[in-house]
């Protein structure tokens, strides 16, 4: 009974994160757009207009419809539920708010599910109680980070710094609990030159032609939430292994063109994901086979 308590509180928490993760995307690609137009670059006008709207004055900070501007009361921002309510629509214009908040408030509710349904560990101390909490924080950063690199191509520096932030946190809770300071430091910063030295390498040899910078500084933070090397390696493979189940497909259909701009910040958080949970049963798998 407490665990199914548990699973409906973390569910509910889930998609309320899940709905401020949604607007979060906006409102950073809002403010993307505002810098860029100060800057002098260039920026799409018409997305400019639509989203400078939102904003908000702080003390007039309420969410509101990208159409029509209609400010949402508080029965209109209810997880999932006011979404399937209006039937995806504003209630007020009735223009379609489309897919993305729900299906951001869904994932995140189900990211905060199975994570404690396959918790690789206990959540009883208080070190693993932090550790899963901060996982949990971790989870929420990196569905903005996917959620704005699908849509724009770009991983916001300030994202890609609190997960890297959230990433020292963890390693700190490892270390006070382990006592082992120098065997932790050094996993999780060979984890970083794995997968964020890697990606450096590739980006500065094709000088930002194969990935972002963004993916680059983004690897850090997945890096030191895994904390062990072996488990960032295992992350690598993974994103690119998802990478070519997603990319091979679309090119022998010629849905994809071969010099198309695939966003690698997905893949890596999906890989990052998998690996935490996956990372061991894999890796036991593959040295069974070579005989280790």
């Amino acid at each position: 009974m407490n665990d199914v308590l548990i699973y409906i509180a973390l569910g509910l928490f889930g998609a309320a994160l899940g709905s401020f993760a949604a607007a979060s995307v906006w409102r950073l690609r809002a403010r993307q757009l505002v810098a860029d137009k100060k800057a002098g670059e260039e920026y799409d006008k018409k997305e400019y207009k639509r989203l400078k709207k939102i904003i908000a004055k702080p003390l007039d900070d309420h969410s509101q419809c990208l159409h029509c501007s209609y400010k949402l009361k508080w029965y209109d921002m209810i997880p999932v539920v006011s979404w399937l309510a209006l039937r995806g629509k504003c209630r007020n214009c009735r223009q379609p708010i489309g897919w993305f908040e729900f299906l951001m408030e869904i994932g995140v509710a189900a990211f905060f599910i199975l994570s404690y349904a396959f918790w690789p560990g206990g959540i009883a101390t208080g070190y693993e109680m932090a550790h899963f909490a901060l996982w949990l924080i971790a989870g929420v950063i990196m569905s903005i980070l996917f959620a704005y690199d699908v849509k724009w191509f770009l991983l916001p520096d300030k994202l890609n710094l609190a997960l890297a932030v959230v990433g020292l946190a963890i390693v700190g809770v490892r270390i006070a609990e382990t006592g082992d300071v120098t065997g932790t430091l050094l996993s999780a910063l060979a984890g970083v030159a794995i997968l964020s030295g890697l990606y450096a390498v590739l980006y500065f040899v094709s000088k930002g032609r194969w990935i972002g910078f963004g993916d680059v500084k983004l690897n850090i933070g997945l890096a030191l939430i895994l904390v062990d090397w072996q488990l960032a390696l295992t992350a690598l493979f993974l994103a690119n292994f998802i990478g070519c189940l997603v990319v091979i497909p679309l090119l022998a259909t010629k849905k994809l063109e071969r010099n198309a701009h695939v966003p690698f910040g997905p893949l890596l958080i999906a890989g990052t994901i998998l690996a935490f949970f996956l990372g061991w049963v894999i890796l036991n798998w593959y040295l069974s086979i070579i005989g280790f």
